[in-house]
């Protein structure tokens, strides 16, 4: 029986976030008071105090995701009663790739987090660059998205970029073309359109800029050959081979497609059984019950979730 460690991405936070881990696991509040020390302001106080708005910004945001699930994670690791639960697989959505690759031991978590950071600073200043937006599509399949982008782009940046699980679809691309197919998602049998509150168009050529800044960074960080455990990549629902693929994947993400339920599905089909949701909310314990209901997902967000682990 195999195990996969999962981990969220932007999206995830939420004020309050591993405050009570960290009030009852001195592991955990060790990990922020690193994180602290690593990006060069409080994370710690954003994380457990907000304000909310703070905590949204890209900039913000992905560091502190990525701080609270590796503070859940040294939890794990370290408890009596845990430590024999090793991942053989892990995988994270979009920036939580980051996170799946430190759980992996493939990069430390100076560099996973300043990775994150500069991620974050890159995409808000290509979203500051373009005017760009994103919309989640409700209840149409992959084809019909299509359609709907085309129909609605206008020779304008419009795709499909974020296939969470059946019947949601992520678009994004410009302003003005994300507008029209909000107003034209019925027209094509959507249930719903919800535009997003992010920066900009992320996982689109409008992100080009991001990617060229984080290319460089990802250049100069130490990143191992994938190892005992295997990561699985957004980009193409496979395993990273090497350090060479985990670079260009990272990049490639930024402009490219999410393809969660893929991997999802991927790892279904190659054996895991027992999943594990490690960092704040319950987005990907969500996503699974969609992709497939008969799945066990343990969610780890709370220390009471992890006490609950802690006494089986």
């Amino acid at each position: 029986m195999k195990t996969a460690f999962l981990f969220p991405g932007q999206g995830a936070q939420i004020v309050g976030m591993g405050k009570d881990v960290a009030a009852d696991f001195p592991v955990a509040a060790q990990i922020y008071e690193k994180a602290n020390d690593v990006l060069g302001f409080d994370v710690c106080k954003i994380c457990f105090e907000g304000p909310q708005e703070q905590l949204n910004t890209t900039t913000i945001s992905q560091p502190a995701i990525f701080t609270t699930s590796a503070a859940i994670l040294e939890v794990i690791r370290t408890e009596s009663a845990t430590a024999s639960l090793v991942a053989d697989v892990t995988a994270g959505l979009s920036m939580g790739e980051y996170t799946a690759l430190y759980a992996a031991g493939l990069i430390s978590f100076e560099d996973g987090l300043l990775l994150v950071k500069k991620r974050g600073e890159a995409m808000q200043a290509a979203a500051e660059a373009t005017e760009g937006s994103m919309v989640s599509i409700i209840g149409l399949d992959e084809d019909k998205v299509g359609q709907l982008c085309e129909k609605a782009g206008e020779g304008q940046v419009l795709c499909g970029v974020n296939f969470n699980c059946p019947g949601q679809i992520v678009i994004s691309g410009e302003r003005q073309a994300c507008q029209r197919a909000g107003q034209l998602a019925a027209e094509f049998g959507a249930i719903k359109a919800v535009p997003l509150a992010v920066a900009g168009a992320f996982h689109t050529e409008l992100m080009k800029l991001a990617a060229d800044a984080l290319e460089y960074a990802l250049g100069r960080a130490q990143i191992k050959d994938s190892d005992k455990i295997k990561v699985i990549a957004n980009i193409n629902a496979d395993y990273y081979k090497n350090a060479e693929t985990i670079r260009a994947g990272l990049v490639k993400q930024l402009t490219g497609a999410i393809l969660w339920q893929k991997c999802m599905e991927r790892l279904l089909a190659d054996g895991v059984e027992d999943f594990y949701e490690i960092g704040p909310n319950r987005v990907l314990t969500g996503l699974m019950k969609r992709i497939n209901r008969k799945t066990k997902v343990t969610n780890l967000s709370t220390a009471e979730a992890i006490k609950g682990l802690l006494k089986k």
